[in-house]
């Protein structure tokens, strides 16, 4: 090619933007109200993500986040609407003690009795995730904790616990109490014959737990039923969990998603 000839063909080169590049670091605000605005924003978006992957079960489950300016209070989904409609919008803001403090709809009682003592009991706490999500509540009934039968299911080895009792829906606080007591400082719990509940330091974080665990749940039922799993071995599967199992690793995981969803749906943001 001639340079006259090369200069020509740059001339009509479609030239393509870069893709705009994900956050890498968490972000921090100054103003309380700034922050407000960006959990809920996250925790509607997340809300939208568990309405596509499937996890609701009629007027079951909830996300909730920590209030940034008063941290007795959390926000939450309204009752009765289906994950995949929330917007900002229709999020409601209750107290320790089960008043709404801001929003039109009511909430559901589960959720204020296992939530609210969560957030009491782990200041570090910023959001926590629970809903009925096929293979979470299946494998709930096994009455057993992950293996690492997998890299993603390393993220939870060490790192979570049974809560091996069920007496019926969740609606006194003080059973969300010895919920809160059993899930002490791990990241998740599986609720026996319930289902499953994830936390973290961020919407971000706990919603991305609350997906990869359902996934690996799903991903130890198929192996069970195809044969014997091998494990990886303690040495492993703990530098694994150092590795991918950190508050960043949970919340950058997420972000992906995040752009994905905001894409498709900008109305969350209403």
């Amino acid at each position: 090619m001639t340079e006259t000839t090369g200069a020509a063909a740059r001339e009509h080169e479609v030239v393509r933007p870069s893709p705009k590049p994900l956050p890498y670091e968490i972000p921090t605000f100054d103003d309380p109200a700034e922050e407000r605005l960006h959990r809920k924003q996250r925790l509607a978006a997340a809300f939208r993500l568990f309405g596509r992957f499937g996890f609701g079960e009629g007027v079951a489950g909830h996300i909730t986040v920590r209030d940034p300016e008063f941290p007795d209070r959390f926000w939450l989904n309204p009752f009765g609407v289906d994950f995949r409609l929330i917007r900002v919008s229709d999020l409601v803001c209750v107290d320790h003690d089960g008043t709404i403090v801001e929003g039109d709809y009511a909430i559901n009682q589960a959720a204020f009795a296992i939530h609210s003592q969560v957030h009491a009991a782990r200041p570090d706490v910023i959001a926590a995730a629970h809903t009925h999500s096929v293979h979470g509540k299946a494998f709930s009934s096994l009455g057993r904790l992950l293996d690492p039968i997998t890299q993603d299911a390393c993220s939870f080895y060490g790192d979570h616990v049974l809560f091996d009792d069920f007496t019926g829906v969740v609606l006194d606080p003080l059973e969300g109490k010895r919920i809160a007591h059993a899930l002490g400082e791990h990241k998740a719990a599986i609720l026996r014959n319930h289902g499953l509940l994830t936390v973290g330091h961020s919407v971000d974080e706990a919603a991305w737990w609350y997906i990869t665990m359902e996934r690996s749940c799903q991903a130890q039922l198929l192996a069970m039923a195809a044969g014997e799993p091998v494990l990886i071995d303690h040495e492993h599967a703990e530098l694994t969990q150092r590795q991918i199992g950190h508050h960043f690793a949970g919340w950058f995981s997420f972000q992906p998603l995040h752009r994905v969803i905001l894409r498709d749906e900008p109305d969350l943001l209403d």
